[in-house]
């Protein structure tokens, strides 16, 4: 993967048809090179061309299950902000990685450093997570939690 790649930014812009076999591959990981090929009005072999392309260039990164996190269990969500001492990134986002039922994790411009989404089972684990595991983290200064009530996934997909 490019440079440019790696600090967020696009290494090109993807066509019509880029898009659109991405948008129905982000709805579906799991649909077939010959579903997605009908859907889309090219050929099978452009398609699995271009999927593969797509795959190479690090646009897809993979393809996996979405789960619903309460009813897998992990019935707390709360997203976590961290105020961290400057130049420990990379120590403390390789510590965060390794702490169980933190989901995702940000680096932030603003008033906080990291961003991280933290699924639990319940009150108690989150309590855990942000007191015994990444209060205690070497470099982290502070820390600031938000409960989710609800969650939805937004209906127009950059994809489109």
């Amino acid at each position: 993967m490019g440079q440019a790649a790696r600090a967020g930014r696009s290494v090109r812009a993807l066509d019509e048809v880029d898009r659109r076999i991405v948008d129905e591959l982000v709805r579906d990981g799991r649909t077939s090179v010959r579903t997605l090929a009908e859907r889309i009005h090219i050929s099978r072999t452009n398609a699995y061309a271009r999927v593969e392309r797509l795959v190479r260039d690090g646009v897809i990164t993979g393809f996996r299950a979405q789960v619903a996190p309460e009813a897998a269990g992990l019935g707390t969500s709360a997203y976590m902000a961290l105020t961290i001492e400057q130049n420990t990134w990379r120590e403390v986002s390789a510590e965060l990685a390794q702490v169980r039922y933190v989901e995702h994790v940000a680096l932030l411009s603003g008033e906080h450093d990291v961003l991280a989404l933290v699924r639990a089972p319940d009150n108690a684990a989150l309590r855990d997570v942000v007191l015994d595991r990444v209060q205690r983290i070497s470099g982290v200064l502070s820390t600031r939690s938000w409960l989710v009530f609800e969650e939805f996934e937004g209906t127009q997909s950059p994809w489109q």
